[in-house]
């Protein structure tokens, strides 16, 4: 004989408790787990269901909304049918217990001879004593045979539901049983109400249902379709427009509707994107023009020189030539590393970062100058810490130096500062020339990648126009900014060109 497990002992710590709220967490999301596999696993079972299954998102909404209301239907005609058949055999039963209560009555004051027919409603009435004799019937009860009496001593009412088969088809009957004392003894009291009007309500109501379930349902997914279809359609003209735009056709854009929706939003995000791939191109086709007559220019003069070398037969303005094809190849590496290291930095290659003393490395860069022909004066902050690539925010300053050099008349001023202090804050370091400025309208396009001001166009003043783009690529790169301020003026007093890095600073420890 198996034995029944008795009751835990209490766990006083809650161990026990919390172990069982985790085991049913588990168990539940087993299920959960479950449930979610079960439409993989009936595709599966069935391949036919997979290609039936719709693949477009407005066949999907027509057949989950039509799923949904089905459902919702099916739960709604279940309790409709319900409440009516309740309802119906709610009247039915009052109407034959009032009956039998009302014959009770008269049998228990042993005035049965008072009784009159049944109402409207009741299909008849039985007295049958405890004997097994008809006390009193309805006229439609003539030479019936009693009803079995109740079981004597036992008052009260019972309710039945019978079945009869009259000439004109079945129906059912709701009976009461009302059970009384009378002067002669235990009376049972039958009297049953008709329930032909509920099954013929209850069927009218199924054949209505019947017909109207199918007709809403066919209403509701030819509706979700139709709705759904007009929805999608600004999609679907977003996608074929998306399809026809090519490398050679940025200049496309795709409808916007005027409904102010998700769709209007998506268009108009699309739209954005097509904009920045559109300036993106242009930028890329300026970019390599620009470097291939960067490129073109030096390596036209080298072969130049060349040519001339194998065309001169005096040996001594050999050295001459040869100096001249060294400083051309000496430009073709710097700008081939400057294109490299663009490259570098559209790719978004990650920086290796560490923190960094800022300091240093501006006095390090700038100590390593001395012979230049433009002196720096340096007022530095000591200590100040960043985080960053050493060998590109060494680039970074020595671009800013370079190009103060070029334009300066005599003197360049490097500034390293913090703005709060002692506490995570910003690192600031301003490169100032005393050169010609530099125009308020153009303190953003000197940024912009083969840029030279018209004043700086010369080759004499070096440079292919990359350094300052560079310089600000990596700044952005290391979260920073590089800004352009100062006066637009000339020789003469004028302000000069100031440009101000920004980079984030290291949080003391």
């Amino acid at each position: 004989m198996a034995e029944h497990p008795g009751p835990r002992e209490r766990d006083p710590d809650g161990d026990g408790e919390r172990e069982g709220d985790r085991d049913r967490e588990s168990d539940l999301e087993r299920v959960r787990a479950a449930l979610r596999a079960v439409p993989g696993a009936i595709l599966r079972r069935w391949p036919v269901l997979r290609r039936l299954w719709p693949t477009t998102v407005r066949a999907r909404a027509t057949v989950g909304a039509s799923a949904v209301v089905a459902v919702a239907l099916a739960l709604a005609s279940f309790a409709l049918l319900g409440l009516l058949e309740a309802n119906l055999l709610r009247n039915a039963e009052n109407d034959a217990r009032r009956q039998a209560e009302t014959v009770a009555q008269l049998a228990a004051a042993g005035k049965l001879g008072r009784a009159r027919p049944p109402v409207r409603g009741i299909d008849f009435v039985q007295v049958v004593g405890a004997d097994g004799r008809v006390l009193f019937a309805s006229p439609n009860l003539a030479g019936v045979p009693a009803f079995p009496p109740t079981v004597p001593g036992v008052p009260g009412t019972r309710f039945h539901t019978w079945r009869v088969r009259p000439l004109d088809g079945e129906y059912r009957q709701r009976v009461v049983q009302v059970v009384t004392e009378t002067p002669d003894g235990m009376a049972t009291v039958y009297a049953g109400a008709s329930l032909r009007d509920a099954d013929a309500a209850d069927d009218t109501t199924t054949a209505a249902l019947v017909i109207g379930m199918p007709l809403l349902l066919a209403t509701v997914a030819l509706v979700t379709w139709r709705v759904t279809g007009h929805a999608l359609r600004p999609v679907e003209e977003i996608r074929a427009e998306v399809a026809e735009i090519s490398d050679r056709g940025l200049h496309r854009r795709v409808p916007v509707p005027a409904t102010h929706d998700e769709v209007a939003r998506l268009a108009e995000t699309m739209n954005a994107t097509l904009d920045r791939l559109e300036a993106s191109g242009i930028r890329q086709q300026q970019f390599i023009a620009d470097a291939s007559h960067e490129l073109r220019s030096p390596i036209t003069v080298l072969r130049t020189q060349l040519e001339v070398a194998l065309a001169v037969q005096d040996p001594e303005l050999w050295p001459e030539l040869i100096s001249g094809a060294l400083e051309d190849i000496e430009r073709l590496q710097h700008l081939t590393a400057d294109l490299l290291l663009l490259a570098r930095i559209d790719a978004a290659q990650p920086v290796v970062a560490a923190p960094l003393d800022l300091t240093g490395l501006v006095r390090e860069v700038v100590e390593g100058r001395l012979g230049d022909r433009v002196p720096v004066r340096l007022r530095l902050e000591p200590d100040v810490e960043v985080t960053a690539g050493a060998l590109w925010l060494g680039r970074i300053v020595t671009n800013l130096v370079d190009n103060a050099q070029r334009y300066a008349d005599g003197r360049v001023d490097v500034t390293l500062r913090t703005t709060n202090g002692t506490r995570p804050g910003t690192a600031v370091l301003e490169v100032v020339d005393d050169g010609p400025g530099i125009p308020v309208a153009d303190r953003e396009r000197i940024f912009e990648r083969f840029t030279r001001l018209d004043d700086s166009r010369s080759r004499d003043h070096g440079g292919a126009g990359l350094g300052l783009a560079i310089a600000r690529d990596l700044s952005t790169h290391h979260g920073g900014t590089l800004t352009a301020e100062g006066g637009a003026g000339g020789a003469g007093g004028a302000e000069g060109a100031r440009l101000v890095l920004r980079l984030p600073t290291t949080p003391r420890r």
